[in-house]
């Protein structure tokens, strides 16, 4: 008996062994009914029927292992699509997924087998069994892994949002506290948690941003004419407010205005400063430095420190990723693994970009910044920094 025929004939003892081995997927089949087990189950089989006995070129046979089989334009959702987005919705993993096609592969084949004499069984049906059910986990797993990227999203979006109101509330509390003169118990009480506060918003910031380039918004700049130099200096000033046991330094060379966001452009500046502290020496400073030129501004951030190893740096700015001295650390403090992320997502957004090399004991992080048209410039005849500033 030719394969197709055989799952036709015998759809409804697949689909009971199809519904037993579901209900044994715990937590997420533990309160499924059984029609919810078995969902798009028979549609799948008939599909796989289907591509069973419809002809194939040994040409389109290729295409499809390679998984490039022809995609029908307009057409709605596989049943294997489908199942797959009912299956997340359920709260099953993607493991236990590929878990139902390969107990569904396993059991269709053995059924067949115990049914058929040796000499009726056909290869060519075996391997275009085995190419129906990849076809089929191929299209699930594309769809689970898009649904629960889509929840994911969702959620950290309403994370990201609900989070800000409480978070303010917070820090004003705290501000009124370190306000009232208490006494120094109350104050320092009062200064950690400001620093806490502003620690808290700026992981906060980093996860909206994140969730924003993993929806493929990317960063939401405001270009305006602002000064790096002046920016940058009341950047530092409140880092050091938080960070008072530091030495942060600015140094300014040439033209440091243009057409950016200044937000968003001292959001990257502390994501790197606060990087800097982290990891680099605590006695050493961190040295900012600043260099206008004709067609764009370099920032470096430099920090004194053990030297990134190579890999490390290969992967530095990818998002969620940490280097081995960062792994090897036990402070609680470590934080997301986002900022250097967003910032090469910030200087993305300027048209910029972001390199970091690490040897002799420094490490240094350089962005380039298009400064755009001159017409974006500020008024020419305002005062250029020339010389050095340096802030202890």
């Amino acid at each position: 008996m030719r394969l197709a025929d055989f799952i036709l004939r015998e759809m409804e003892s697949i689909l009971v062994e199809w519904e037993a081995f579901a209900a044994t997927l715990f937590p997420a089949a533990a309160s499924m009914t059984p029609l919810a087990l078995r969902d798009e189950a028979r549609q799948i089989l008939e599909a796989v029927a289907t591509d069973l006995s419809t002809s194939q070129t040994k040409q389109a046979q290729i295409d499809k292992s390679l998984g490039r089989a022809p995609k029908v334009m307009g057409a709605p959702e596989t049943a294997a699509q489908t199942h797959a987005i009912l299956r997340a919705r359920s709260g099953f993993d993607i493991n236990q997924l590929a878990a139902e096609y390969r107990a569904l592969r396993a059991g269709v084949l053995r059924l067949w087998t115990e049914a058929c004499q040796p000499d009726e069984l056909n290869l060519e049906d075996v391997i275009r069994f085995n190419e129906a059910i990849d076809q089929a986990v191929a299209e699930s797993i594309e769809f689970f892994s898009e649904q629960v990227e889509r929840a994911r999203n969702l959620l950290l979006g309403m994370l990201g949002h609900d989070m800000r109101n409480p978070l303010n509330t917070i820090q004003m509390t705290a501000s009124y506290l370190a306000a009232l003169n208490a006494g120094a118990e109350i104050s320092q009480a009062a200064s950690r948690l400001v620093r806490s506060g502003a620690s808290m918003r700026a992981l906060l910031d980093d996860l909206v941003d994140f969730n924003r380039t993993k929806l493929g918004l990317g960063i939401n700049v405001t270009l305006a004419n602002v000064d790096l130099a002046t920016l940058f200096a009341d950047e530092l000033e409140q880092l050091r407010g938080v960070h008072p046991g530091y030495r942060l330094e600015l140094e300014v060379v040439g033209d440091t205005r243009g057409l950016w966001d200044g937000l968003r452009l001292q959001q990257l500046l502390r994501n790197l400063v606060l990087n800097a502290i982290k990891y680099g020496k605590p006695d050493a400073p961190v040295r900012v430095v600043v260099t206008g030129k004709e067609a764009d501004v370099r920032i470096e951030v430099v920090n004194s420190g053990p030297t990134i190893e190579q890999s490390d740096l290969d992967q530095i700015l990818d998002p969620l990723k940490r280097g081995s001295a960062q792994r090897d650390r036990h402070d609680t403090d470590e934080g997301l693994g986002l900022g250097l992320y967003i910032v090469r997502e910030v200087a993305k957004a300027h048209g910029g970009e972001v390199d970091v090399r690490s040897d002799r004991g420094e490490t240094v992080f350089a962005v380039r910044l298009p400064r755009g048209n001159k017409a974006h410039r500020l008024e020419q005849h305002q005062p250029m920094p020339s010389s050095s500033q340096e802030n202890a």
